[in-house]
């Protein structure tokens, strides 16, 4: 799919990586998944910003258990520069090791962070989607691009994300008076699906279990790893 390996990512130019990025978005499907899903994975990525050590963990569950079937983590280094708008070229090619070493392969990918909410459609859960031609969805914890209208303060209430006059995903609040998520699919889904397995996600943490796990996988990688007590676990929960 992608018109050079994600090995070569390091290679590129910001102007380069967006016109890869123009190049893939037209490949992208957003169409209703074929089959009913047995498993979801969750996947994340930790990082700081100007470093070029990248943690990354994909955590797949069972569903609707979501009791864990698998998990690989990886850590990897990045030269591509922190740059939002193009994070998924310092992310890709860990979550593709991660992705190859995984025993299982799951049936839906949930990514931290945007599907076509982004303002080339080409967010994180898109750009992997693509590159492994697997449905994949983005739920992220914070807005790229888009407006939204206001939601009520009670949890499973939801409200569109529109780019102009494109639907882009939908905001969710998964908590009473908790700040919501943004889902939005990112390739062979539709946001009507996307909203309904992620509600069928949700066990009482403002973040779904599948990126929840795997950030608290990452994260605990990454401690493990480097001594490094620091955490985002507050916004999860």
């Amino acid at each position: 799919m992608p018109l050079i390996s994600p090995e070569e990512y390091e290679n590129l130019t910001p102007v380069q990586a967006i016109e890869l990025q123009q190049q893939l978005r037209k490949e992208i499907r957003i169409e209703p998944l074929l089959k009913p899903i047995q498993t979801i994975a969750g996947a994340d990525i930790s990082f700081n910003k100007y470093e070029e050590t990248v943690y990354a963990g994909i955590i797949v569950l069972s569903f609707p258990p979501l009791q864990e079937v698998a998990k690989a983590t990886v850590i990897s280094k990045t030269s591509f520069p922190y740059i939002p708008g193009l994070l998924s070229f310092r992310e890709i090619p860990s979550l593709l090791k991660a992705w190859g070493q995984l025993e299982v392969k799951p049936d839906l990918m949930v990514l931290d962070g945007q599907g076509i909410a982004h303002p080339r459609r080409m967010g994180i859960a898109t750009h992997f989607g693509l590159v492994t031609d697997t449905p994949a969805m983005g739920c992220a914890k914070s807005l790229l691009t888009g407006k939204f209208e206001a939601l009520p303060e009670t949890a499973g209430s939801a409200s569109l994300i529109y780019d102009q006059e494109e639907v882009i995903g939908a905001a969710l609040r998964t908590k009473n008076k908790v700040n919501p998520v943004f889902i939005s699919p990112g390739h062979r889904i539709t946001l009507e699906q996307s909203l309904a397995i992620i509600k069928q996600c949700i066990s009482g943490y403002r973040i779904p279990d599948p990126t929840r796990k795997a950030h608290l996988l990452v994260n605990l990688v990454r401690t493990q790893n480097m001594g490094d007590k620091r955490s985002t676990q507050l916004d999860l929960f």
